[in-house]
């Protein structure tokens, strides 16, 4: 079964298609400047050279009309016939309390959809729009949602329920929802196949560590809390989001600073994080090299970021009684050694010991931790549009 997998954001479209029959991808791409001068299609089938094309795309539906050209193209295109592409696999941010996994699309999920909007203002609309277009150019084939909140839907009411007034919760869903769930299901599931184990015998801590970052505890299968929390801004200090914080700051900067709390909102999502306390870049390797070189707010910046790593690890194994595996992804985790080591330095009292040697890789699925180590820790790299693609086939064997 071949399985189209989409992400659309607002004025860009992310693609793959993937052979599920091996788990391979067949090509990738992404659509860019969608409704905007300068609109381009990058194409890439796996083998070949990467291809250009730039050309007006006023709508989503351009966009999609111009990626499934380009996979049936002759040069570089993967199928001969559409009919090949069994099923579209769609990204979509927020099913609020909707849906706990993913779902075969239909009329009445598009309006739930809709309905969560004002929950994912920035997200949902486009990947709505997304669909939509698929839906139009390719009536006959299945569509799949892929939430990124519904792996988090199995938290306990006292994980998910903020201490307000709980009207706001019944009236307007106010309550932690937490995100990268694609991410965090594919890399615990990873993780109990490479430890050998079944997943619903193990508790996983998994450190989705990029741009955006957030961690969950992952207990016997199931997410049980995570750090993100009604919007993606809560949690884990990130590259320009502040991460929590006493709400109280929010009325104070903007009473001293004369500016809007819409204002002050952008600050915490845009110019806060670790750009925020360095001064310096979002980036971990500028971070890095300055701190290096002896700048001390880099240095902090760099402290800052692993005690709050240290901090959620630590909550995670009071909650699951204990962790057996704790699981790096995502940019820095995958990819940043020193942090890794900040994060996991002076944890041996709660059973975690790194390997240096063994935590000298990048990108590249591994078991990093000591071999006495009571607590396994693991690299591995995410893989959210395969996880789409697995969703997708999952849901389709389900509804034959």
């Amino acid at each position: 079964m071949k399985v189209l997998v989409v992400n659309c954001g607002s004025s860009s479209l992310k693609y793959q298609v993937l052979d599920m029959s091996t788990s391979t991808l067949l090509a990738k791409g992404l659509v860019e400047r969608i409704g905007i001068d300068g609109s381009a299609i990058k194409h890439e089938k796996v083998g070949a050279d990467k291809f250009v094309l730039e050309t007006p795309m006023k709508n989503h539906k351009d966009a999609i009309e111009h990626v499934l050209n380009a996979l049936l193209d002759e040069n570089h295109g993967v199928v001969k016939s559409m009919d090949e592409i069994e099923a579209v696999g769609h990204r979509v941010v927020h099913a609020g309390e909707k849906y706990a996994s993913s779902v075969l699309i239909t009329d009445d999920v598009m309006d739930a959809l809709r309905e969560c909007s004002d929950l994912a203002p920035l997200h949902n609309p486009p990947n709505i729009l997304g669909i939509e277009a698929c839906k139009e150019l390719m009536p006959n084939t299945p569509m799949v949602g892929v939430f990124d909140t519904a792996f988090h839907q199995t938290m306990p009411p006292e994980a998910y329920i903020y201490a307000i007034p709980y009207e706001y919760y019944e009236k307007y869903g106010i309550r932690k929802y937490g995100f990268h769930g694609t991410s965090h299901k594919y890399v615990a599931m990873r993780a109990a196949e490479m430890l050998g184990e079944e997943i619903g015998n193990l508790r996983i801590i998994t450190c989705h560590l990029g741009n955006g970052a957030s961690c969950a505890a992952v207990k016997n299968g199931v997410c049980i809390d995570t750090s993100m929390g009604f919007t993606p801004l809560d949690g884990l200090v990130m590259g320009t989001r502040s991460g929590a914080i006493d709400p109280a700051v929010i009325t104070f900067i903007k009473e001293k600073e004369g500016i809007s709390a819409e204002e002050v909102l952008q600050i915490l999502n845009k110019k806060s994080g670790v750009q925020g306390i360095s001064g310096i870049s979002s980036d971990f390797r500028d971070l890095e090299e300055a701190a290096r070189q002896g700048n001390e707010r880099a240095q902090l910046t760099l402290k800052v970021f692993a005690y709050r790593v240290k901090s959620y690890i630590g909550s995670y194994m009071a909650k699951m009684n204990g962790a057996d595996a704790i699981v790096f992804t995502a940019g820095i985790g995958e990819n940043d050694i020193d942090m890794r080591e900040m994060i996991c330095s002076d944890l041996d009292g709660i059973g975690v010991k790194l390997d240096a040697d063994k935590n000298n890789v990048r990108a590249s699925e591994a078991i990093i931790s000591a071999d006495d180590s009571k607590v396994k820790v693991l690299l591995i790299p995410t893989n959210e549009e395969l996880m789409i693609a697995m969703d997708t086939v999952e849901i389709l064997s389900k509804n034959k």
